[in-house]
């Protein structure tokens, strides 16, 4: 390549020649010099852009770690609170559970002060040591479910051995087996006899209680009044329904204390010992009937007088220190 210069201070023109190698030299140098340019303006750019972005970064980065510092103290509260409630509802049932155990303990004929006794006895214990490891927060929760599951299933235990008792303290309330009259009854039992007015061979369907007139008369279960009337052959007569198609009769009295549809219980007085009616004399005609049914009232009687003799016997028996 020739270049011609041409100038008012040369007298002459003169050429240069270039060749490849000039060329070369000349591109290299460009790309040199362009390469050196830009990395400087790229080093002082970053410096600039960290310096100033630097306590940005700082800022947000504060800003997360609080962020989920606080989702930390959220959730744990959370869990606290849930176990917290948890506990607070296993207090609750285990106060309900106490009031249960002592309405056993009641109908168990356990003294309240025999059970706490048995509840604080301390009995032997022991063992190798072993410390406990940290639990974390799911464990104590899957130990709280578990706890509050046992106390739960101990809770609906007691309550159906708690129905049971119920159902067969009821059920015992209204058999007749408490004595209308607290004298003996054999004074003309249950079955075929001669009749005292005929003196003809007769069925006698109940039991005489021999009384003086005014003698208090006690229902012998709990039960319904059907009947609280004069009757021509039973004279004053109650008659009582205590369920399940079992009633009782109660004759001959001198004067009758509770009218039809009245509730009693068992051993209150419902009437006095006269001798109204087909009598020979003062006493309590008493009769047990199953679906209308005349039934020996004998064994119910006896099971009555064994259980007032047992609760004299306990009454006076002598305490030992």
């Amino acid at each position: 390549m020739h270049i011609i210069l041409v100038s008012d201070r040369l007298a002459t023109a003169r050429t240069i020649t270039l060749s490849w190698r000039h060329l070369i030299f000349a591109v290299g140098l460009l790309f040199a010099s362009v390469l050196t340019l830009s990395s400087l303006f790229s080093y002082v750019t970053v410096r600039h852009a960290a310096e100033i972005r630097l306590p940005f970064l700082q800022n947000l980065l504060r800003a997360v770690n609080a962020e989920e510092t606080q989702r930390s103290k959220d959730f744990v509260r959370e869990n606290l609170n849930a176990m917290a409630v948890k506990l607070g509802e296993m207090q609750a049932q285990l106060l309900r559970l106490d009031t249960i155990g002592e309405r056993l303990a009641g109908m168990a004929g356990v003294k309240p002060q025999d059970l706490k006794a048995m509840e604080s006895k301390v009995d032997g214990r022991g063992g190798p040591l072993i410390l406990p490891q940290a639990v974390s927060p799911g464990d104590l929760q899957k130990a709280v479910d578990a706890l509050a599951r046992q106390v739960e299933a101990k809770s609906d235990a007691l309550s159906l051995i708690e129905s049971q008792l119920l159902e067969e303290r009821i059920r015992k309330s209204l058999l007749p087996t408490s004595l209308p009259v607290a004298v003996q009854w054999n004074a003309s039992a249950y079955g075929w006899r001669m009749d005292p007015f005929t003196g003809e061979r007769a069925m006698h369907e109940g039991v005489d209680f021999v009384a003086t007139t005014g003698t208090a008369i006690h229902a012998a279960a709990a039960g319904v009044v059907t009947t609280s009337e004069h009757h021509p052959q039973y004279g004053n007569l109650i008659e009582i329904d205590h369920g399940k198609e079992l009633t009782t009769r109660y004759a001959h009295a001198s004067r009758l204390l509770v009218k039809p549809g009245q509730l009693v219980k068992r051993g209150q007085k419902i009437a006095e010992v006269g001798t109204t009616g087909r009598s020979t004399g003062p006493h309590l005609h008493f009769e047990v009937r199953v679906r209308g049914i005349a039934q020996n009232p004998d064994r119910f009687l006896r099971m009555a007088q064994s259980t007032q003799t047992a609760q004299v016997g306990t009454k006076a028996a002598p305490h030992r220190h």
